[in-house]
């Protein structure tokens, strides 16, 4: 892709995502949300492949939709109460389009099945982009009016995400779209806690994006798609293979590292609001994740490939490992000892 034009799309990912944070009006937030989805657009299909351009495609007309719905249900706020200030939203249809509306723009069960098949059609830096930054901006919307937002619909379509986002990532070789389920996964837990405490919605989706930008920059330097180049890719980057290890197991949210905290601060959270039979639900169906996530890591330390025939094995390249993901990498393993700063800091 031509410089000039990447430069211009990343710039209006930014305006997009800056203007949708920062808007006190409706229309404004949805001006951004449409910049944004018209910026990504260019990114996802610059391969020219089909699968490319049917990824575009989908996401377009999802998010058209999910767009069309903010709208819809700010007009009907702004027709009963005469107000378009983002944080009065208090009628009641209005709060249930609005939560569909974000859910679709989010990925959350029952709005999931576009996730997968475009973060599959895209190349890793865009897939980068979809799960982190894209997310941003729907994710204010929820936090500025969670205070209306109805927590039994909410509950249950995190308790639903979390449960999808593991089953259905259990037979996957795609990485991609393992990391599409890891992401539906993870939005359950931001939702479920987003009524009673929008904070910790917030510090689970910073931590969710250190984590996945490391995985997803780790294997855009090693060049992997498939399990199967997974399990080879040892002989290439042995340095880098160790760090994705880490990163992985931070992302199932295993006690000694960085994915822990926010799993564990829900979970205190749902206890104090009388929520026992929730979390621990939740905490059981994030295992199925984890079950994924060591199938990954598995794939990731293994040092020979599982059959007799014979296989390519990669050069070893002496490159170092580049300076980001290491940076990435400490901050997704070692956080927790800094959890009362965190906290502090929220």
């Amino acid at each position: 892709m031509n410089p000039q034009a990447k430069l211009i799309f990343i710039t209006s990912l930014l305006l997009g995502t800056t203007i949708t944070i920062s808007s006190n009006h409706w229309i404004m937030a949805w001006a951004g949300l449409e910049i944004n989805t018209l910026a990504i657009l260019p990114l996802i299909s610059k391969s020219h492949h089909p699968r490319a351009i049917e990824a575009a495609t989908k996401y377009f007309l999802v998010q058209a939709a999910a767009s069309a719905l903010v709208l819809f249900s700010s007009m009907t706020n702004a027709w009963c109460t005469g107000q378009w200030d983002i944080t009065q939203l208090t009628h009641p249809t209005s709060c249930l389009i609005l939560t569909s509306a974000i859910a679709m723009k989010l990925g959350l069960v029952p709005f999931h099945f576009w996730f997968p098949e475009v973060l599959q059609g895209s190349p890793l830096t865009t897939g980068l982009l979809l799960s982190t930054a894209m997310k941003l901006p729907p994710m204010t919307l929820l936090y500025m009016t969670s205070p209306s937002l109805n927590p039994t619909l909410l509950t249950t379509m995190a308790i639903l995400s979390t449960a999808l986002g593991g089953w259905m990532g259990l037979n996957q070789t795609q990485i991609r779209k393992i990391l599409a389920f890891s992401s539906i996964s993870h939005l359950g837990w931001m939702a479920i806690i987003l009524a009673y405490n929008p904070k910790l919605t917030l510090l689970n989706f910073y931590l969710y994006a250190l984590m996945t930008t490391t995985v997803f920059l780790t294997m855009n330097s090693m060049k992997v798609l498939k399990l199967s180049t997974l399990m080879t890719a040892w002989t290439k980057m042995p340095s880098l293979n160790a760090m994705l290890l880490l990163t992985l197991l931070s992302l199932a949210g295993l006690p000694p590292l960085t994915g822990f905290l926010p799993k564990w601060l829900i979970i205190q959270e749902l206890t104090k609001q009388d929520m026992a039979p929730a979390a621990t639900i939740i905490s059981l169906l994030s295992l199925l994740s984890l079950f994924f996530y060591l199938r990954l890591a598995y794939c990731t330390t293994i040092t020979l490939p599982p059959h007799a025939t014979n296989h390519m094995k990669q050069w070893h390249t002496h490159k170092p490992t580049p300076t980001l993901i290491a940076i990435l990498t400490t901050m997704s393993v070692t956080l927790l000892p800094a959890s009362p700063m965190i906290l502090a800091i929220i």
